[in-house]
């Protein structure tokens, strides 16, 4: 499909759009994996040449429920460091955290989280190379509430949140000027 999508269009960026599990290829891998398989695998998946750039996506509260706030952050920065190396080492390709949230029906702080997470994402960019950056799952518009996943972040009602968000997008944009 890649390749078709490239002969229409080979200025299209593509994307697998994979939560990231690890599978048969680096066997050793999978023990980063929230303790289940899925039958998908990361390195294989993005090593197609038309394939642009990785993804992973991340839900600890999810993943590895029941595990504290610090246990799943640090399962959290193991599962973004673990990714960044293989996207830089074997996939020579841009890696995008193009979907993580914390659940506000959860306990702990949502902002603790992705204040964390941010961080751990701005420190591998400054290391240069694959990590290209993160979007939150999921902003909605005032009144839309009612498609709330529980992973959803109204800005104007979450001024924190909205603050935190605001900090990243300036810290990278800075950071990828720095690189200009």
């Amino acid at each position: 499909m890649a390749s078709f999508v490239k002969s229409l269009d080979n200025k299209h960026l593509l994307e697998v759009g994979m939560e990231g599990f690890y599978g048969d290829s680096i066997p050793e891998r999978k023990l980063v994996n929230p303790g289940y398989q899925v039958g998908t695998d990361f390195i294989s998946n993005h090593l197609i040449n038309e394939i642009d750039f990785a993804t992973i996506h991340a839900y600890t509260d999810q993943w590895v429920s029941g595990q504290s706030d610090d246990a799943q952050l640090v399962w959290m920065e193991k599962w973004i460091t673990s990714h960044w190396e293989d996207a830089r080492n074997i996939l020579k390709k841009p890696l995008v955290l193009a979907e993580f949230g914390k659940s506000s029906r959860g306990q702990g702080s949502r902002d603790i989280f992705m204040s964390s997470v941010y961080r751990n994402v701005y420190n591998l960019a400054k290391e240069g190379g694959t990590m290209a950056g993160s979007l939150v799952w999921q902003l909605m518009a005032h009144g839309m509430e009612n498609y709330d996943d529980c992973y959803c972040i109204v800005l104007g009602k979450n001024p924190s949140t909205q603050q935190i968000i605001s900090d990243q997008a300036h810290v990278m944009t800075a950071l990828a000027n720095s690189f200009n």
